[in-house]
């Protein structure tokens, strides 16, 4: 099994939120993986020294869009940052989940390109780690120089980070984050449990910890999604703004054999909602932060006729699905 890692990516969903991404967590991923795409990670405590972001000046009001003024056709070096104005809230916590506003600017033509600040949608991507910080300049993700830059730093700090890949100054721009809240994610479903499931689903028990088993119960399938909440949460609700949902999860096929479990790799699952198979891409939508859901996903809304590593072809899926956390 490899773990998940974090890569970087600017723009995310951009038509549907206006968002820009900081960073998003591919898949574990072992051959059932709901999403089939494997990565690995690594980090390190070491540091590196970044380049200083130069020519930028930021007023306002902390926690508020700052104004910012630099000259167009500013020279910017590739990852290159700044803090622009110290924040004036909580400290940031490591472990936290950090929602961060975000402003991209044209570093040819100083104009905004587009910003989270206008309709309120921050991007909640950023697990804050400072352990995990900048170890090569050259290589760095935006989540490592962010890691790097927020640490010991308050909530409303703004930063800004330049980039640069090479391609010309007209494509160079600039990155204005300011966080301005911080949570923590669920580590297993809490809410209510749901009575009256129906008596024919496959039965889920749960450790201490929270790690779903399961019994099939003689149950052969369905033709259909089956969706079946097993503890309703009371966090947000997925959407079809949502880009990611943080899980942990456990997959079976219907003779009762696993495939794939999170739980077993003890490190949740950023599931990019626009890279799952449809059972997930239609099964989580509508479901809340802190549920379980019993997912049964038929062939086609699965891996249909095709062999995905220990899943046959043409296999019903079952899934028990935390959901922890959404971005």
């Amino acid at each position: 099994m490899q773990h998940t890692s974090l890569v970087t990516s600017i723009t995310r969903a951009a038509s549907v939120v206006g968002a820009l991404a900081l960073c998003v967590s591919m898949a574990a991923c072992g051959s059932g993986s709901p999403d089939g795409s494997a990565s690995a990670s690594s980090s390190s405590s070491a540091s590196a020294k970044l380049p200083k972001l130069e020519g930028v000046k930021l007023t306002g009001t902390p926690g508020k869009k700052p104004k910012v003024e630099f000259k167009k056709g500013l020279k910017i070096e590739n990852n290159s940052v700044a803090v622009l104005q110290e924040g004036d809230g909580d400290a940031m916590k490591s472990g936290d989940r950090i929602c961060a506003q975000l402003t991209q600017y044209s570093a040819s033509s100083g104009e905004e390109v587009a910003t989270t600040w206008e309709q309120n949608v921050p991007d909640c991507s950023l697990v804050f780690n400072p352990e995990n910080g900048v170890t090569s300049v050259e290589s760095a993700t935006l989540a490592q120089i962010a890691n790097t830059t927020f640490k010991g730093k308050k909530l409303n700090t703004t930063i800004g980070i330049g980039i640069n890949d090479g391609s010309g100054d007209d494509n160079a721009y600039m990155l204005i984050m300011t966080p301005v809240s911080q949570s923590k994610d669920y580590t297993k479903a809490e809410g209510e449990q749901v009575k009256d499931i129906p008596s024919d689903l496959p039965k889920v028990t749960l450790d201490s910890a929270g790690k779903p088993s399961i019994d099939m119960n003689g149950y052969k399938g369905s033709d259909k999604l089956v969706v079946q909440p097993l503890i309703k949460g009371d966090g947000p609700k997925i959407d079809e703004n949502t880009y990611a949902a943080v899980v942990n999860y456990t997959g079976w096929t219907l003779d009762g054999k696993q495939f794939d479990s999170s739980w077993d790799r003890n490190q949740t699952f950023d599931a990019v909602l626009s890279n799952m198979i449809k059972g997930w891409q239609e099964g989580l939508v509508g479901q809340t932060v802190g549920s379980q859901v019993l997912l049964v996903v038929p062939p086609d809304l699965g891996y249909g006729d095709q062999e995905q590593g220990e899943i046959p072809a043409n296999s019903t899926l079952v899934f028990v699905v935390d959901i922890l956390a959404k971005y």
